[in-house]
């Protein structure tokens, strides 16, 4: 096995660049992203080849003291690769848990996620309202048993996003003018840093030109 084939892969780089952008635009966005399934399906793979290949590599004993070296700079970029999938992994289920209620309600939200994640959320719901139902509601009087949110002056039951939530936004090009809650039109220009709320600039997150900070 040739060591140098571990860094014979251009285009992961750039994976490995939009998995970071992704991961921190849904660390810092109030609301649920579409769902990065096929970037994260290539650079798990690509993890899976280097471990193999690192591991045939580490048991060679022809292997010299360079290749040794290369094989542990291998080793920390995978790690480093790693720790952020799994990140964002992470912050996607605390969003999911957070708003499983809403989402299971939500047609645009499930829209945004995986297969596994929307089955993961719909269940969560149904689980939790059956869980609430026998510990809580069973014991008030029956017209006080109810989970929906139909009735007025009361709080909602489903946590919903805050789409209304201040967010960083930083512009990695020229972006088409925004409209503001107030009423007046915005222009971002490439590098620009604004301060805006998470639904003025959401579409332009989806589409890859802003980036949250």
């Amino acid at each position: 096995m040739d060591i140098d084939a571990l860094f014979d892969e251009p285009r992961v780089e750039s994976d490995l660049d939009m998995l970071m952008r992704h991961w921190m635009n849904e660390r810092h966005a109030p609301a649920l992203l579409p769902s990065e399934d096929k970037l994260l399906g290539r650079l798990l793979d690509r993890i899976r080849r280097q471990t193999d290949t690192v591991q045939a590599l580490r048991g060679d004993p022809s292997s010299s003291e360079e290749e040794h070296i290369r094989i542990m700079l291998v080793q920390t970029e995978v790690e480093r690769v790693k720790f952020v999938v799994r990140s964002y992994i992470r912050t996607r289920l605390f969003k999911i848990e957070k708003f499983a209620r809403f989402i299971a309600i939500d047609e645009d939200t499930q829209s945004l996620l995986t297969t596994a994640e929307r089955k993961f959320a719909i269940e969560l719901a149904k689980n939790t309202d059956q869980h609430f139902m026998s510990t809580v509601l069973q014991s008030l009087p029956e017209d006080q048993r109810h989970i929906d949110d139909t009735h007025a002056f009361e709080p909602e039951m489903a946590t919903k996003p805050d789409r209304n939530r201040a967010v960083f936004a930083f512009a990695l090009k020229d972006c088409p003018p925004v409209l503001l809650p107030e009423g007046r039109q915005m222009s971002f220009r490439k590098d620009q840093l604004s301060l805006v709320p998470f639904h003025v600039v959401e579409h332009l997150v989806n589409e890859h030109v802003i980036q949250l900070v």
